[in-house]
């Protein structure tokens, strides 16, 4: 089975999780756990899944798109355009945010993905493509 969607935001990194020294139980960031809850909302909307999730392996390939800051020049932001993206988020993270969110939609554990490629670039919008195929 094959899947490709698009997520219309910017790419954020999974962020560590936090401890609340008033219910003494550690917790996700909120800017974390909504970013998971827009990934989800952007797969469930292209593939309606009622079935149970895959135990077979998966190669994942995430592109962040990044839209060059408002404030340079636009002789700069034709240079920065369709080039890579050197600056926060780490890559790492950007994909632990996204594969952590489809555990149990597409796949019972991100640890099922044995191939990942992520690629962060400068472009027109901020978006996130990600592709997830079984091997």
């Amino acid at each position: 089975m094959k899947y490709g969607f698009e997520i219309k935001e910017k790419a954020i990194g999974k962020e560590r999780p936090r401890y609340s020294a008033r219910t003494h139980r550690m917790y996700t960031p909120t800017k974390t756990s909504s970013f998971e809850e827009k990934v989800q909302w952007a797969f469930k909307s292209k593939y309606n899944i009622q079935t149970e999730p895959s135990i077979k392996p998966f190669r994942a390939k995430i592109i962040a798109v990044f839209e060059p800051p408002k404030s340079i020049s636009k002789k700069k932001r034709e240079e920065l355009l369709y080039g890579e993206y050197t600056k926060k988020p780490d890559s790492d993270n950007v994909a632990k945010a996204i594969l952590d969110s489809l555990n149990g939609l597409v796949y019972k554990d991100d640890n099922q993905i044995s191939e990942l490629l992520v690629l962060k670039h400068y472009g027109d919008e901020n978006k996130i493509l990600v592709e997830l195929e079984e091997l």
